[in-house]
């Protein structure tokens, strides 16, 4: 009996569950393409990330198993991720100490009320984007309060990106960017507001910096990505309306890798496209589903270089990964989804201008086997009245 009992107490202990079953890896594109990018993992709930022994649910009782309900922005940093859930506030994903709960800094002036988007800078400084507050609120690397940017009631404040000394807020109320003084928090300029009419916003969503210093404005009302230099000049447009390949019907967030490729969600598309630097389409991931790697109403896609190691064991061996992208989902089984971008090992890669010629030349086979529209019958000539 006693020897029955230690068996279940060590069952308890250790035996709550088996090891889960390894699924097949998940590639963009499809073999026999190379494989860009592979679907490494994903964060809905508490369970994703805390493990709880069968011991201590024996003990203490099954956590409640808490989740992201509908998720907009996300941000990484030193191994906490951290996920606007605009139905619940902003919550946090800790890598290192294996824990999910709410952002603590969120309390008296640090309150949010809808957090919408969030950018982290190299010191952990974030910037968080609350439209219903209708400031941007920062929080410090200890995600303690440290002050808000911007007067309720007179805009609103849907994204933020630090840059050399200056916020750059994309005002969806006021269809602008805002600039203002990272110290002072004075406004400085506004962007998209003025000069040629096809050449301003008309509702800007989300923000995003190359490394050359140039603005990526997503502008769900022109359908397209506007592209600014910093200090507010037209440069150029990625996109249009439309249903095919590098066109958009509802674009939303982006980021911009080092090689200057953008990535851009589209929610009615659910996918991530991917562009060169010249705005042409290199190639997309995602799409529309319940699988592994597919998304479902995608907002939000962030690039992150410094956290790989934590995802490193959910890529397959051959495939070495150079940066991660995380992509949230606002529906679907998965809301936090993480990406890798990589070459499989021992394969040579094609450049990008390789790729856009064999896009190119694929696109040209496409449209050659559309048969060309039935030509019309000749007209004929009217009869004469009484004929």
């Amino acid at each position: 009996m006693r020897g029955t009992a230690g068996a279940f107490l060590l069952c308890v202990w250790g035996c709550a569950s088996g090891p889960k079953k390894a699924e097949p890896p998940v590639f963009f594109p499809a073999a026999p393409e190379l494989p860009r990018i592979q679907f490494l993992t994903s964060f809905t709930a508490r369970s994703d990330i805390e493990e709880q022994s069968g011991f201590d649910r024996f003990v203490i009782g099954e956590k409640q198993d808490l989740k992201v309900d509908k998720p907009y922005g996300v941000g990484i940093h030193d191994g906490r991720m951290y996920v606007c859930d605009t139905n619940a506030g902003l919550v946090v994903f800790d890598l290192k100490a294996r824990t999910f709960g709410p952002f603590p800094g969120a309390v008296g002036p640090g309150g949010l009320r809808q957090p919408l988007n969030i950018s982290i800078d190299k010191s952990g400084v974030k910037y968080v984007s609350d439209p219903v507050r209708g400031q941007i609120v920062v929080f410090g690397a200890n995600d303690a309060y440290v002050r808000a940017y911007g007067t309720p009631g007179a805009w609103r404040p849907v994204d933020a990106v630090p840059f050399e000394g200056n916020l750059y807020v994309a005002d969806a109320g006021n269809s602008l960017v805002k600039v203002f003084d990272l110290q002072s928090g004075d406004p400085v300029r506004t962007i998209g507001d003025k000069g040629d009419p096809a050449e301003r916003l008309d509702r800007p969503t989300n923000l995003a910096f190359d490394a050359d210093g140039f603005l990526y404005v997503t502008d769900i009302g022109r359908f397209q990505v506007v592209k600014f230099d910093r200090d507010g000049h037209f440069r150029s447009m990625y996109g249009k309306a439309g249903d095919q390949a590098g066109h958009f019907a509802r674009p939303k967030g982006i980021a911009v890798d080092r090689e200057g490729r953008l990535y851009a969600a589209d929610a009615s598309f659910n996918n991530v496209q991917i562009f060169n630097n010249e705005t042409r389409i290199l190639m997309f991931f995602g799409g529309g589903g319940e699988k592994r790697g597919d998304l479902l109403l995608p907002a939000k896609v962030t690039l992150d270089y410094d956290n790989v190691k934590y995802f490193e064991k959910y890529a397959d061996p051959n495939f070495q990964i150079g940066y991660l992208a995380f992509v949230t989902s606002q529906f679907g089984p998965r809301r936090v989804n993480v990406f890798g971008y990589g070459q499989e090992k021992g394969r040579k890669y094609p450049t990008d201008a390789e790729l856009l010629k064999q896009v190119e030349e694929r696109r040209k086979k496409e449209l050659e086997k559309i048969p060309p529209p039935a030509a019309k019958p000749p007209e004929q000539p009217p009869k004469p009245p009484g004929g």
